[in-house]
């Protein structure tokens, strides 16, 4: 096992790992901005190094940065979170070629998946089920698009091969405005993620976001950890994760999750990983691949009982996975409700002093947050200061459970979103189960937000 881990991250993440890490008997190293002097897993960790100005290109994206405070510090290991780093295959080769470990995947898988294009190649070829769509990126000659276009059925949905986080997305109705929609987002995706390849999928009219997380290790076992529900999204930004998802058969998840695990072991996957699939009509479509822990993790642990940034750490130290597929059991049921710092009807950000913290407590309740009374948050990065969840025998007893914490909840100081997670919790059709992904803005639009 590692003595010393450098944690490549910030936010209630960085916190998250250091605990694990603790627990694990092992010391942390955490890199920090500027703006971030104040937080408090700076001030729980066993070293904390300054590597740049607020600004993320200048530090938390600083590979040079890291990867010296790495080697000064003597740390084995770098574990870089969500956000930032963690998808970027040429920071974890560079990482592995320094003589640390990367935890997480190898530079070749997240160079594979970070791909559309050839991550859903690898999926067709692994049995995963897949959106209808072009077998490739998009060729250049317009007759052959619309040819694709109207193979596939209006309306289609124009998508980024290097894109991710809801970007790089345009939605085609009609023939009419196919080819003009594939220009603008080639050129879009040329700026953003410097790969101006686009392909094509059939435009789903209301599915829901479902995903399976996994694990594999690199003895060539790999298993899944049950579904998560990601449907209550606003701009394709999740504010509401549960474990699992309501209402969906469990023949169902049990086929797509065996499939998910299955690529795992085809690909030589390692670490944590998440499928991430449409679901609609009783169909599983796969839509992309995150190599990296992420951010609704809590609701599987819950669920499970498994450590998922624990076992990443073991399996990055060469350690087998001490569990079977059969070992695993989902008990109860999870909700997460991200906290953002922003308005909640204007949805803009708030940064600023937290004058009053008052996190909530009781059987069944846990808080991920790096947020205490008077911590600043800066308004350099991601809204995100926390995330409220909690566990129940059942859905129904979660939600009252999750009710209760918003209740007991007091942030002052700075706007936050709170008080659209109550009245989410209040909402007859979220209580039923099933939304959609175009729920929350449709009752956005209702509620005049």
């Amino acid at each position: 096992m590692f003595k010393k881990v450098l944690i490549a991250n910030r936010g209630e993440i960085a916190l998250r790992i250091q605990r694990a890490c603790r627990e694990l008997g092992i010391k942390s190293v955490v890199v920090y901005s500027e703006a971030d002097r104040e937080a408090k897993y700076v001030r729980l960790a066993d070293e904390a190094v300054c590597i740049g100005p607020a600004p993320s290109a200048q530090s938390y994206l600083s590979m040079p940065a890291i990867i010296a405070t790495a080697e000064v510090t003597d740390a084995e290991a770098i574990h870089p979170g969500y956000g930032f780093l963690s998808e970027n295959a040429d920071f974890a080769e560079r990482v592995e070629r320094s003589g640390f470990t990367f935890i997480g995947p190898t530079a070749d898988s997240i160079r594979l998946m970070g791909d559309k294009v050839s991550a859903k190649q690898a999926m067709i070829r692994a049995g995963v089920p897949c959106v209808p769509g072009s077998e490739g990126a998009l060729p250049e000659d317009p007759k052959e698009i619309i040819r694709i276009a109207r193979s596939v059925g209006y309306p289609v949905i124009i998508k980024a091969a290097g894109g991710g986080g809801g970007r790089g997305m345009r939605v085609v109705h009609t023939e009419a405005a196919l080819v003009h929609a594939v220009q603008t987002t080639r050129a879009e995706a040329g700026a953003a993620f410097g790969n101006p390849e686009v392909y094509m999928e059939k435009f789903l009219e209301n599915p829901r976001h479902v995903e399976i997380q996994v694990l594999a290790d690199t003895h060539k076992n790999a298993v899944w950890l049950g579904e998560r529900d990601c449907s209550m999204q606003r701009r394709h930004q999740k504010i509401i994760e549960e474990a699992p998802a309501p209402g969906i058969p469990r023949r169902l998840i049990e086929k797509v999750g065996d499939r998910c695990a299955a690529a795992c072991k085809k690909m030589g996957y390692r670490g944590a990983g998440t499928f991430e699939f449409l679901y609609e009509n009783g169909e599983f479509y796969f839509i992309e691949m995150n190599t990296r822990v992420q951010v609704e993790h809590p609701v599987t642990e819950l669920v499970t009982g498994i450590d998922i940034v624990q076992q990443q750490i073991k399996i990055a130290a060469g350690e087998k996975l001490p569990f079977t597929q059969r070992q695993i059991e989902m008990r109860g049921h999870a909700i997460e409700c991200r906290i953002n710092a922003e308005d909640p009807v204007k949805f803009v950000p708030s940064p600023g002093r937290i004058t009053m913290w008052h996190a909530p407590g009781g059987p069944g309740v846990r808080v991920d947050s790096h947020a205490y009374t008077n911590y600043f948050v800066p308004p350099n990065y991601d809204s995100m200061i926390g995330k409220i969840i909690v566990h129940g025998d059942t859905r129904e007893q979660a939600l009252a459970r999750m009710r209760i914490a918003l209740s007991e909840t007091v942030v002052e100081g700075i706007q936050t979103n709170i008080p659209l997670h109550r009245e989410l919790m209040a909402d007859a059709k979220f209580i039923e189960g099933g939304t959609s992904i175009h729920y929350l803005e449709g009752w956005m639009a209702a509620h005049k937000r």
